[in-house]
């Protein structure tokens, strides 16, 4: 059983949702990131996803588009968000982490290679914005070899034929993006969210998460009560966008997201 796998099973035991924090490595600075993988859990985060930098964000809203650009600008690329998770990992076995992010470094590696040293490093999971279900299956079985799920996204706009594939093939979670839209934008319509998200939680085998759009604590508890968990990303890499350095960033962080934590148990 995948760490994944196994922390969303406990959740759904102890009747609490999940709660999973998005922030770019090397964003506010490389020696930052560790500390703040850190605090976030400290403050209540069940998964950490972590955000690969990448030149041409297509999916992310300007505030992690130009996270990114700051953290390529420091040098920071795929071996340097492995080094942190390997750091992470020396005093942090049980968290799952996931990298979010594009295709293209993945590519340029090759998959298996990718997936090796990511497996080695202490990941624990993919999530690629840019890879389509119809072309996943190769990278999803490249990937399983090597112990790693490939986390699915779902939108509004995603046809019923499309659907369907992703709650069949989900690993992990199903990742709801609750708006169409990049990431950053404001929540839309709830009414039409609970009734896709009700929907989807029927049919999937995996739990259902949403994200985009989820600020603080009122709009984590909004979409908590719809979903098995939140994803929440823009708003925490504003908070931490300045900080002035590693121990103000994990300061920082905790203190995001400590109030979406009693949020979603006070659910």
């Amino acid at each position: 059983m995948s760490r994944i796998t196994a922390r969303m099973t406990a959740l759904a035991g102890a009747k609490r949702k999940a709660l999973v924090p998005f922030f770019t490595v090397g964003d506010p600075s490389p020696a930052a990131t560790v500390p703040v993988m850190h605090a976030l859990v400290a403050a209540g985060a069940d998964v950490l996803e972590l955000g690969v930098p990448f030149s041409d964000p297509m999916a992310d809203g300007p505030v992690i588009q130009r996270s990114s650009e700051r953290a390529l600008a420091r040098g920071v690329g795929t071996t340097q968000v492995l080094d942190a998770v390997r750091e992470f990992r020396h005093a942090d076995g049980d968290t799952p982490v996931v990298l979010m992010g594009y295709l293209n470094p993945i590519e340029i590696r090759g998959a298996d290679a990718f997936a090796a040293a990511a497996a080695a490093a202490g990941v624990d999971g993919l999530l690629l914005v840019d890879l389509p279900p119809e072309e996943a299956a190769p990278f999803r079985d490249c990937f399983g070899a090597h112990g790693l799920d490939l986390i699915s996204l779902a939108a509004p706009t995603t046809s019923p034929a499309r659907l369907q594939r992703l709650v069949e093939e989900s690993q992990g979670y199903l990742y709801y993006v609750s708006l169409a839209g990049v990431t950053g934008a404001a929540l839309g319509d709830g009414g039409d969210i609970a009734a896709r998200t009700a929907d989807l939680r029927a049919r999937a085998r995996v739990p259902l998460l949403i994200g985009f759009g989820i600020k603080d604590a009122a709009s984590a508890a909004a979409m908590g009560a719809l979903a098995d968990g939140i994803v929440v990303g823009s708003a925490l890499v504003e908070r931490l966008a300045d900080a002035a350095d590693a121990g103000e960033a994990a300061a920082r962080a905790g203190a995001f997201l400590a109030p979406l934590r009693a949020a979603l148990d006070a659910l």
